[in-house]
């Protein structure tokens, strides 16, 4: 019977490959601050929820497209619309004060120059690199490789500077100063010699993960032209190659009707007849992202070439903050052949006021999700924090010797030797990330804060 179904999903993957164009023609128009009056549903908005994104929007970045706002968006109901509030800003997501003196500067028509530099003040204020992204960039020599983070040995981030952008800007980006002309921040690169040579002497890695962005509004030409060359013999230390990408949520047409969607899942097909394993980090943040015939083609297409896909999302209020949501979500996923991965607690940075949770939430809407799958579903790992000395998952909340604490482990450390292992962090109802937590049992510091500081940071990651 499996192998009966398997023969069909391959005869309906080359059924979608030859009609596709022909059956779903479609072409992305993208929207931003200068063109999104012209989105003919903009009409149904309030004349103020249409200045909140004009003033929003000069602070964090916004973009949408017309497969968000034709195919996911209810318009009748953008108060409480899940992928409205993914894609438009809302007054909230701004703090009071920053908002009030933008609004007071575009009333009075205040020079350019002086708008732009108020918005660069706030900008700064909002954590553009959290968790200490710019430890992870190591060296080549002298060279500072500003598009690579090497924080854990066996995985390598790369961002190809074609790939700073994305089809469509979510409002709680962590990385948004990629596309928000913070170039001084920015974490890019197109040298694609300085990464071959970077991991021909990093034998410890095994797996590239091209990020963003989102690497996947780059041409299947540019996009091969970083991926062949990992394919070759002097790189079978290379085990995985991962592509972060949110094209599945907001435009699955990339692999279906673009002009090179054929040439993607080509190249795609290559990396795993090269014997690569390819995994495609999806980004789905609601259930809705995954209701389209659109994205389920996709979704069949991509896996017919031998890639895996992973799931992965941060857990978001006002988005997401239901376990049903995610029991919805987790087994959609399954369904489609899918993998969920992570669960996250988003990064301290941005509009994280807006979106944050407590950690204490966070957990329960965890725990009552996953309590309510089948074992399937049951990949899925979190909640998890991206902190400066790694991943950090919430295990759980205990009282121990009449002290209730948080229990946590690391999933990734700075330093490998502290993956997996338990530790304990006093209970605070209010904390919504890491730093905001102290040890438990009267300890001064936690473990891992002990053996760093005997330690030094060298070209990204923490060497005995």
């Amino acid at each position: 019977m499996i192998f009966c179904f398997d023969i069909f999903l391959y005869l309906y993957g080359k059924l979608l490959a030859i009609n596709i164009k022909i059956i779903m023609e479609k072409t992305i128009k993208s929207y931003s601050l200068h063109n999104f009056r012209k989105i003919s549903q903009i009409s149904l908005l309030s004349d103020e929820l249409i200045s909140d994104i004009e003033i929003v929007g000069r602070v964090l970045p916004f973009k949408t497209n017309s497969y968000v706002v034709n195919e996911l968006i209810n318009w009748e109901n953008v108060n409480t619309d899940p992928i409205f509030t993914l894609n438009f800003p809302r007054r909230e997501m701004l703090r009071k004060r920053h908002y009030d003196i933008i609004k007071k500067k575009l009333d009075e028509n205040a020079d350019k120059h002086l708008i732009d530099e108020i918005v660069k003040r706030i900008r700064l204020m909002l954590n553009p690199n959290p968790a200490g992204q710019e430890h992870n960039v190591p060296y080549l020599g002298k060279i500072k490789l500003k598009g690579i983070q090497h924080k854990y040995p066996e995985t390598v981030l790369f961002f190809p500077s074609q790939g700073q952008t994305c089809h469509a800007y979510c409002t709680f980006c962590f990385r948004w100063p990629q596309f928000s002309g913070m170039n001084e921040l920015k974490f890019a690169m197109k040298e694609i010699d300085l990464l071959l040579k970077y991991l021909k002497t990093h034998k410890e890695v095994t797996d590239i993960l091209f990020t963003g962005g989102d690497p996947m509004v780059m041409s299947a030409e540019i996009l091969s032209t970083y991926i062949r060359p990992l394919l070759q013999k002097e790189f079978n230390h290379i085990h995985t190659i991962r592509i972060g990408t949110k094209s599945l949520s907001y435009y699955p047409y990339r692999y279906l009707t673009d002009n090179d969607s054929d040439d993607i899942i080509r190249l795609f097909e290559q990396i795993s007849t090269a014997g690569k394993n390819l995994s495609v980090q999806a980004h789905f943040n609601h259930p809705v992202e995954l209701s389209t015939k659109a994205v389920r083609q996709a979704i069949v297409r991509i896996r017919n070439t031998g890639a895996q896909i992973r799931t992965q999302s941060p857990v978001l209020n006002h988005i997401n903050d239901k376990p049903e949501l995610w029991s919805q979500l987790w087994r959609k996923q399954v369904d489609l052949g899918c993998i969920p991965y992570y669960m996250f607690v988003p990064r301290d940075t941005g509009a994280k006021h807006y979106f944050e949770l407590p950690l204490e939430k966070c957990w329960e809407i965890y725990r009552k999700a996953y309590r309510s799958v089948s074992g399937i579903c049951r990949t899925v790992r979190g909640p998890s924090m991206s902190d400066l000395s790694g991943k950090i998952q919430i295990l759980g909340i205990q009282e121990i010797k009449g002290e209730k604490v948080f229990v946590l482990r690391f999933l990734q450390g700075r330093n490998p030797r502290w993956v997996d292992i338990p530790f304990f962090a006093e209970y605070n109802p209010r904390a919504t990330w890491f730093n905001q937590l102290k040890p438990a049992f009267d300890e001064k510091h936690f473990f891992f804060e002990l053996q760093q500081s005997n330690h030094s940071i060298k070209d990204g990651l923490l060497f005995e």
